[in-house]
């Protein structure tokens, strides 16, 4: 290997710290704390990801996305999902129209809100099944398909969806399904108490600044292709598998905790969300190389809706969040870790 791709990357890598550092510098123009929410919001971006975020209401959860995509030079769209909201509604339609050269009618396809690079999913479990499954396709095939034809979405397209943990009557708890293509699930919390002074101080006063673009849709594409170069050795690799592998009630890897209170744990797509995850927080990070720091850093949400508790859970009041802790301390860090033999 030549030296002159080695610098190259290693440039890439800094100005990949420096843009988070700018990111940061703008978002907090509006928003204040939360950065462990803005830091798992880019890894998912930069993983070429989806993610969802839960927060009761007042938590600035739609500035923050509509700020980022601002910050990011996005394209974006704000969706309100609510009972009545149809799939024609999210992915488009086709309608009749008459061509004025041949005089005849044809079906033109009208796009909906979804084509767009950056979609805010607003309350996305206020709506149907069947209109939540009109997501599946555009959030993994990043395709609509409509009277037989198939429409690409534009590059990058990510969506962020948030969800309300309050008034669950009349609500539509997302199937597993399409939790699954959730790349992180981002729990969005209370601010502290000097944050709070400070967000009742700026918005009172009238202290907000306009955000600046940081880096342009080309430059995000071109960050989540370093990230697939991101290398990460068998120790790190091996930590993410063992921690998936212990999340399945049942199996050789499962410590007694989860044979108790887990229904069902992570699939194939956990041990992939947790390497990619992890090798994009080391860019951020200005590394070249994944930890086993970033599995642990990113494990949360990345499982947190990927392991399910059992009735048994439920009555010791152990939750996801419990589960995963008691996971990382079963699962450790420094064992040596080598790939199986088949």
């Amino acid at each position: 290997m030549s030296k002159e791709p080695l610098v190259a990357d290693v440039e890439e890598v800094k100005r990949c710290e420096a843009t988070y550092s700018r990111v940061r510098d703008e978002l907090s123009k509006v928003i204040v704390g939360q950065d462990e929410v803005i830091e798992q919001v880019l890894i998912a971006i930069f993983s070429r990801g989806h993610a969802l975020l839960e927060g009761v209401p007042g938590l600035a959860k739609t500035l923050l996305v509509s700020s980022l995509a601002r910050s990011l030079q996005l394209q974006f769209r704000r969706i309100q999902f609510t009972p009545d909201l149809m799939p024609s509604d999210v992915t488009g339609t086709e309608v009749i129209q008459e061509n004025l050269e041949s005089g005849g009618r044809e079906y033109k396809f009208l796009a909906g809100p979804i084509f767009t690079n950056l979609i805010l999913a607003d309350e996305i479990n206020r709506t149907p099944p069947k209109t939540q499954a009109a997501m599946l396709e555009a959030m993994q095939e990043r395709q609509v398909s409509a009277g037989g034809k198939t429409h690409a979405l534009p590059e990058p397209f990510f969506v962020l969806a948030t969800q309300n943990p309050l008034e669950q009557e009349g609500t539509y708890p997302l199937p597993e399904a399409q939790l699954d293509r959730v790349l992180l699930y981002v729990k969005v919390g209370y601010p502290s108490g000097a944050e709070e002074w400070e967000i009742a101080r700026r918005f009172t006063s009238g202290q907000l600044s306009e955000i600046s673009p940081v880096i342009s849709s080309e430059d995000i594409l071109h960050v989540q292709r370093l990230v697939t170069r991101v290398p990460v050795s068998d120790q790190v690799l091996g930590y993410a598998w063992a921690l998936v592998r212990a999340t399945r009630p049942g199996t050789p890897e499962a410590p007694d905790f989860v044979n108790r209170w887990v229904s069902w744990g992570a699939g194939p797509r956990g041990v992939l969300t947790l390497v990619t995850c992890a090798k994009a927080r080391a860019l951020l990070y200005g590394r070249f190389h994944a930890t086993t720091d970033d599995v642990k850093a990113v494990v949360k949400p990345s499982l947190r809706h990927r392991v399910a508790g059992n009735f048994a859970a439920e009555a010791a009041q152990v939750s996801s969040e419990r589960l995963i802790e008691l996971l990382l301390e079963a699962v450790p860090a420094d064992r040596k870790y080598e790939k199986p033999i088949a």
